[in-house]
């Protein structure tokens, strides 16, 4: 049996980030607190994709960013154009199925764009020099965004809010938005399924012996290319579910929002630790409540400065991230 100090000194980091965690909540208004969360919740789902891509490939993907900007007008497009959803819907059932139905399409088609970005950019450049994919990532981050300035145009766009703004819980005097409850929800049940796909599958049991031994797995009857494919169809498919959380939670979008997004993304891996799919949402929350903490304290015109302040202070301090880059949990 594992005494109570060598739990807390083999946990010691995830204890230093729960008390920090207590001190915000502590110093903050409880509003304040669940717009972090919120924030942080939809910046995970975009980390995860960079981290598990990463984690398979060492590829930092810069075009990842750019996929979740894309799935921002796609599922606005199948909302207006499809659904014909212009306003709030207030029948829960109806309100339930629409969006089941846009999470559900919204995603799918996302993984298709990650597929095709993979075997076309990608794939072929498997064996060059690391430099030539990181420049393919940023070649195919530009062409996203001039294929939705064409088909969109290039200025900002209201996303239709058919969830009920006003709908609240209320804790005594705490008013807490239900889309805050609704994105937090969506976002820790795709992070609890990916990291039990992760784990527990036979894809992701391919997923991490990749990550660790690509030649190994390879000789033990891993598909390399097929296992490589599904973890960008995987990442690019939950970052399509963050960009309906986007568009419901800001209700608005344009052809830019991927690069700062995406960049914010990758500091959460950064900082979670790159290759670790726990480190990605916890770096992604770490994000959320650096952001509203630089908010509430007057600094709202810096803090992106902060972020990425943020972001050299770990790589020089602590370039493994909080939770480090163990290879055993890479994906």
């Amino acid at each position: 049996m594992v005494s109570p100090l060598a739990w807390a000194k083999r946990n010691s980091v995830l204890l230093w980030v729960a008390a920090v965690a207590i001190a915000f909540f502590l110093a903050v208004p409880p509003v304040q607190f669940v717009n972090a969360l919120t924030l942080g919740a939809i910046y995970a789902l975009i980390a995860l994709g960079y981290t598990m891509v990463y984690g398979i490939v060492e590829l930092i993907n810069f075009a990842h960013g750019d996929v979740f900007m894309l799935g921002t007008f796609v599922s606005l497009s199948i909302l207006i154009d499809v659904m014909g959803v212009t306003g709030p819907i207030t029948n829960p059932l109806q309100l339930a199925v629409v969006l089941i139905f846009i999470l559900a399409v919204t995603m799918g088609l996302m993984g298709a764009v990650g597929f095709l970005i993979e075997k076309l950019a990608y794939r072929p450049l498997r064996n060059a020099p690391k430099l030539a994919p990181l420049i393919t990532a940023i070649g195919v981050s530009f062409i996203l965004q001039n294929i939705v300035q064409l088909w969109k145009g290039p200025y900002k766009t209201n996303f239709p809010q058919f969830f009920p703004m006003d709908a609240a819980l209320m804790f005594g005097s705490v008013r807490i938005g239900l889309i805050n409850v609704l994105v937090i929800a969506v976002a820790l049940i795709l992070m609890i399924a990916l990291q039990l796909f992760i784990t527990r599958s036979k894809t992701g049991r391919a997923m991490r012996a990749t990550a660790l031994d690509p030649t190994a797995a390879a000789l033990m009857g891993v598909n390399i290319d097929a296992t490589i494919s599904r973890t960008f169809v995987i990442g690019a498919a939950i970052a399509g579910a963050g960009s309906v959380m986007f568009g419901l939670y800001l209700g608005i979008t344009d052809f830019s929002i991927g690069f700062l997004a995406g960049l914010k993304a990758f500091t959460a891996a950064v900082v979670g630790g790159i290759g670790n799919t726990l480190g990605a949402a916890l770096g992604a929350f770490t994000i959320g409540f650096t952001e509203v903490g630089a908010t509430v304290a007057g600094f709202s015109r810096w803090k992106d400065a902060i972020v990425f302040i943020l972001l050299v202070a770990f790589l020089t301090f602590r370039p493994n991230g909080i939770l480090g880059s163990d290879s055993s949990d890479r994906a």
